[in-house]
This record gives structure tokens, C-alpha cells and sequence, in this order.
């Protein structure tokens, strides 16, 4: 029998990239997990999702149609969800005095605001696992170091660390358990908008197993994370970086 079997969820972002490759892991060890993206379906060249991994077009901009999509997953499972992954994301790429507001403020809601949000819905039907409820929030390295030109993602990053210990410890009581992964450096969308050869020598030269990561490592850890192995921990950073953290930079 499948470690995830049974077990049912939500992953945001998962068009594409890491969120693509969570649902696919998570579907392929058993999971049901909606993967809700603006666009509904795989961005192209993604390739086809695993059985189990169902499509929902979704914008968690939009706070009133997430709660009443969050509800219809849930009233088809029971009332209960066992899994939340906040992985969608945004950053942008400028020096600090001239970012503009409009991007910082676009960048703390997709990474802050609607992360809180969607685990604000989530919440009481996590509560209800047969084991424990899980949320998974994705950090970053930048939630550690300092990166220039990205200063409002990294304070973003930041904050959802915070975030992730203190609803660790707050709804620890209510059967949800809540952790984070800090992913080091992908060949992503994301972290090509701010990756030029320069910065992209310096990383490798410096990250001790000279490589980047693939996507799924990052999902193997989420795997784990659901499964009933990490009932125990919570509150906690994982970082799947090739030892990034561990140099410095």
C-alpha cells in the first residue's frame, strides 16, 4: 500500500515547476491532490500529470472564490483535508532604491498574505485528518541570507518562516501540523528572473555539491512531510539546497 494513500489535499501554483512536481510525487505515493493554478491545467512543456493529480483553475488573489473552492474540495472528501502546500509565489528583480511599491506590495501578498489566507481556510478542515493535518509553506534560502536585488522576497521569505513556527505552535493543539521547505537554487521560472551568468557562476562555485537541484527533491521532501513518518515534527525549515546553507554565501 502507498504511504499517501487515502490522503487527500491541496497544492497552489502547481502549473508548473516545484508545484508541479509536489502534486506529481505526492499523486504517485496515493494522494488525491488538487492542484489549483490560474491557469487550470500544466503550463506548457510540463508534461502530463500523474493519476490522482486533479486541475482546478483558481486565483488566490481572490480570497471569496478560494473559500468557496476550498469548501467544494473538501464537502467531496468528507469534510476533511489531510494537506495544504502554499507553493505559489512571486518575486521580482531591482535594486532596493529604485523597487517599485507596486511589486513590493504584489510580492508580500502572494508570498505572505494569501499563504496566511489560504491556510486560514484550510484550517478547519485539516483539523479533521485521520492523522494529522499538514501545511507545507515554501521558504527560501533568502529567508536565511541576504541576496541583493530581491530584498522584498527575502523579507517575504522571512516572514513565512515566522509564520510557519508560530501556526506550529498555535494550532499544534488542533491537529495540524505545519512546516516549511527552503528550496536552494532550481532551474525554475522563478529563479531565472533573477539568475544572470554572473550570479549563476558564483552560486555553483560556491554550493558544495556544485549542482543544481531538480524539482523533484524538493517534492520527495514534501512526500515526507504528508506521510505518516513526520507525524512528530512540526514547526520546522527543511532546506533541500546541496549544502548552500551549510557554506554560506
Amino acid at each position: 500500500m502507498s504511504d499517501l494513500q487515502n490522503k487527500v489535499g491541496i497544492v497552489t501554483g502547481g502549473s508548473s515547476g516545484i508545484g508541479f512536481q509536489i502534486a506529481n510525487v505526492l499523486a504517485g505515493d496515493g494522494a488525491t491532490v488538487y492542484s489549483i493554478s490560474r491557469t487550470g491545467a500544466p503550463k506548457e512543456g510540463m508534461g502530463e500529470s500523474a493519476p490522482g493529480v486533479i486541475h482546478l483553475k483558481g486565483d488566490i488573489s481572490d480570497m471569496a472564490a478560494m473559500k468557496a473552492l476550498v469548501d467544494e474540495i473538501a464537502a467531496k472528501n468528507g469534510g476533511c483535508l489531510d494537506f495544504l502546500v502554499n507553493n505559489a509565489g512571486a518575486t521580482f528583480k531591482c535594486r532596493a532604491e529604485s523597487f517599485p511599491m507596486d511589486q513590493f506590495d504584489r510580492i508580500m501578498d502572494v508570498n505572505v498574505k494569501y499563504v496566511f489566507g489560504m491556510s486560514q481556510l484550510c484550517y478547519p478542515y485539516l483539523k479533521q485528518s485521520a492523522g494529522r493535518g499538514r501545511i507545507i509553506n515554501i521558504t527560501s534560502m533568502s529567508a536565511h541570507l541576504g541576496f541583493s536585488e530581491v530584498i522584498p522576497y527575502c523579507a517575504s521569505k522571512g516572514a513565512v518562516l515566522s509564520m510557519t513556527r508560530g501556526l506550529a505552535v498555535e494550532w499544534s493543539g488542533d491537529n495540524i501540523n505545519v512546516n516549511s521547505i527552503a528550496p536552494g537554487w532550481f532551474p525554475s521560472k522563478m529563479s531565472q528572473q533573477v539568475m544572470d551568468a554572473e550570479r549563476k557562476a558564483k552560486i555553483l562555485s560556491r554550493m558544495p555539491v556544485h549542482k543544481f537541484g531538480d524539482t523533484r527533491d524538493i517534492a520527495e521532501m514534501a512526500k515526507y512531510l504528508v506521510s505518516d513518518s513526520a507525524g512528530y515534527i512540526t514547526g520546522q525549515d527543511f532546506a533541500v539546497d546541496g549544502g548552500a546553507l551549510a557554506f554560506g554565501f
